[in-house]
C-alpha cells in the first residue's frame, strides 16, 4: 500500500531539543552572573582584609607594597609600569604627591567596603525594625511611622550630608552618619508592604489564636519571611553606597585627607586627567567593579530565592 501520510518531522523531539539548548544557555549565563562577579568581590574583600597586617601587630607586611600615605616627590606623576617611563616599583603609578597609586587603591578598598557595610547594617536594622512593627500594628503606630518615612524620603539627602559635615566636619563619621540618617527608610518602606501581606496569612493568625505576643510574632512568624527580600535588597544596596561615599568624598565632605578611599581619589586625579589619567581611572574602574559585580550578585540572589521567579 501506498503510504499517503506526508513525512511530519516529530516536532516534539524539536522543541524539546529547543528548549534543552535554551535551558544550557540559560545555565552558562546564570553560572557566569554568578561566579564571575562572586570571585570579583572575593577578591576585593581579600584585598581590603589584607592590605595591611597592622591589625594583627605586622604592620610592615601585606598587599600593599608601600605605605598609601609616603610621599616621594621625585618619583611624582609616574606613569602606570606598562606605559613609557613607568617603573616596575609602581605598578599603577604615582599622583602629584609622588603616593603609589595601587596602595592608595588598595587601603581604599577598605575604607569604601566598611563604610557601606556598616551604613547597611545601622540602616536596614532600622528599617527592618520600624517596618515589622508598622505592618504588623497597623493604625496611627503605622501611620505615623510611614509619615516620617515619606518625609525621610523627601528630604535631599546630599544637602543633609553637607549640614552634617559642616556641623562636625569630613570624616569618616561623617560619611557613616549622613548615608544613615535617611537611608532607613527604604528598607522601611519595602519592609512593611511585606509585613502588611504576611500579617494575614493564616500562620499568623493561628500564633495570635495561641496567645502569642506582637514581639514574638515579629521575630518568629514575620521577620524569617521578610528576611530573603531583605537580603536581596541589601546585597545591590552596597554598590550604590559605594557611589554615595565616593560621591561625598569626591565633594570634599567625607573621607578627610590623608585616609585613601576611592572617591577622594577621584577628585585629586581630576586636575591632572590630561597628564595623569592613571590616578582618577584606576580608583574608578575599582568603584565599577564592585557595583556590577554586585548588582549581577543582587540579581542572582533575586532570581535564587524569589518563588515567583524561580517558578517563571
Amino acid at each position: 500500500m501506498l503510504n499517503i501520510v506526508p513525512n511530519v518531522p516529530d516536532m516534539g523531539e524539536k522543541t524539546e531539543k529547543k528548549f534543552t539548548g535554551l535551558s544550557r544557555q540559560a545555565r552558562i549565563l546564570r553560572g557566569v552572573s554568578l561566579y564571575v562577579p562572586a570571585f570579583v568581590m572575593t577578591i576585593i574583600v581579600l584585598t581590603a582584609i589584607f592590605a595591611d597586617l597592622s591589625w594583627i601587630g605586622l604592620p610592615q607586611y601585606g598587599l600593599a607594597p608601600h605605605d598609601p600615605n609616603d610621599s616621594t616627590p621625585r618619583d611624582r606623576l609616574l606613569p602606570p609600569a606598562f606605559m613609557e617611563e613607568g617603573q616596575p616599583e609602581y605598578l599603577l603609578g604615582t599622583d602629584r604627591l609622588g603616593r603609589d597609586v595601587l596602595s592608595r587603591v588598595i587601603h581604599g578598598a577598605r575604607i569604601s567596603l566598611s563604610v557601606s557595610l556598616l551604613v547597611i547594617a545601622i540602616t536596614a536594622s532600622i528599617g527592618t525594625v520600624l517596618g515589622i512593627t508598622a505592618g504588623l500594628l497597623g493604625g496611627r503606630t503605622e501611620g505615623f511611622i510611614m509619615r516620617v518615612v515619606d518625609v525621610a524620603l523627601s528630604f535631599p539627602a546630599l544637602i543633609l550630608a553637607l549640614l552634617i559635615a559642616t556641623i562636625i566636619g569630613p570624616g569618616y563619621l561623617t560619611v557613616v552618619l549622613a548615608l544613615s540618617v535617611l537611608g532607613w527608610a527604604g528598607y522601611t518602606r519595602l519592609v512593611r508592604a511585606e509585613s502588611m501581606r504576611i500579617t494575614h496569612s493564616d500562620f499568623v493568625a493561628q500564633a495570635r489564636v495561641n496567645g502569642a505576643s506582637s514581639i514574638r510574632i515579629m521575630v518568629r512568624h514575620i521577620f524569617p519571611n521578610v528576611l530573603n527580600s531583605l537580603i536581596i535588597v541589601m546585597t545591590i544596596s552596597v554598590g550604590a553606597m559605594i557611589i554615595a561615599e565616593s560621591t561625598l568624598s569626591f565633594l570634599g565632605i567625607g573621607i578627610s585627607a590623608p585616609i585613601p578611599s576611592w572617591g577622594s581619589m577621584v577628585a585629586d586625579g581630576r586636575a591632572e586627567l590630561d597628564r595623569a589619567w592613571w590616578i582618577s581611572a584606576f580608583p574608578g574602574i575599582a568603584i565599577g567593579l564592585v557595583v556590577l559585580s554586585m548588582n549581577f550578585l543582587g540579581d542572582w540572589i533575586r532570581d535564587k530565592f524569589d518563588p515567583r521567579l524561580r517558578q517563571q
